[in-house]
């Protein structure tokens, strides 16, 4: 292990990438999650459409293969409507924004499923209860829709952001220095890929450890309040 610890400055930069590309990626998941599960309970038909749509997709089609799709179709794509409209001029892709707009969209669709199954979850008595008392539809999800669905949302919730930590290793493909390509270029140059790779895998588990601890510590404080009133 003499040579991670020689390379822990390359392998810290890796990981800083990693965390920061995880990040990003939840937050644009979590928009699409909360934007597709509005559009599958809107109860609107074009809105449902989309929403079944957009997750069937997701479903059907590998993660990695959306990715490579994505930096190399789409930008191609981009490039030659710019030409046509003569709107822009060359745009280029980076890897890190590839890599967030696509693992974002790809765990948007599981967000999108969640979110739906926390919200129907919420017993409709009580937002119908919220109308009567002429609340308005902003304080009706604020104050009776979002804390409940953020409690029976977190195991998922936590499930997925599992998952999309372990996802980003795709983004070595498309070449964005994440922890996972510094490791290999590391390993590959002193011939001990191994010993790198399992760097990065106590790297991934240390990430993964520490994430389910802290949401697992946030789930128990959502269920507080239910766990009393179960036991009065």
């Amino acid at each position: 292990m003499e040579l991670v610890f020689e390379y822990r400055w390359l392998l810290l930069e890796g990981t800083m990438v990693t965390i920061q590309l995880a990040l990003a990626s939840l937050l644009l998941s979590v928009l699409l999650g909360l934007i597709g599960a509005w559009g599958k309970l809107s109860g609107g038909k074009l809105f449902k459409s989309i929403a079944e749509a957009y997750t069937t997709l997701v479903r059907g089609v590998p993660d990695l293969v959306l990715m490579l799709l994505l930096f190399y179709g789409g930008q191609q794509m981009i490039n030659d409507l710019g030409i046509a409209t003569g709107l822009w001029d060359y745009v280029e892709i980076n890897q890190f924004s590839a890599g967030v707009f696509t693992i974002g969209f790809i765990f948007g669709a599981y967000m999108t499923e969640s979110f739906r199954g926390a919200i129907l979850a919420i017993p409709r008595g009580q937002i119908e209860a919220g109308i009567a008392c002429g609340m308005s539809r902003f304080k009706i999800f604020s104050r009776v829709i979002w804390p409940q669905m953020v409690r029976y949302a977190l195991p998922s919730f936590t499930n997925n952001w599992l998952v999309l930590i372990k996802s980003t290793a795709l983004v070595s493909i498309i070449g964005l220095q994440d922890v996972v390509y510094m490791a290999f270029t590391a390993g590959r140059s002193n011939r001990a890929l191994f010993t790198f790779m399992f760097a990065v895998l106590i790297i991934y588990l240390i990430l993964t450890a520490i994430s389910d601890f802290g949401l697992r510590r946030l789930e128990k404080k959502y269920s507080a309040g239910v766990r009393r009133a179960e036991g009065a």
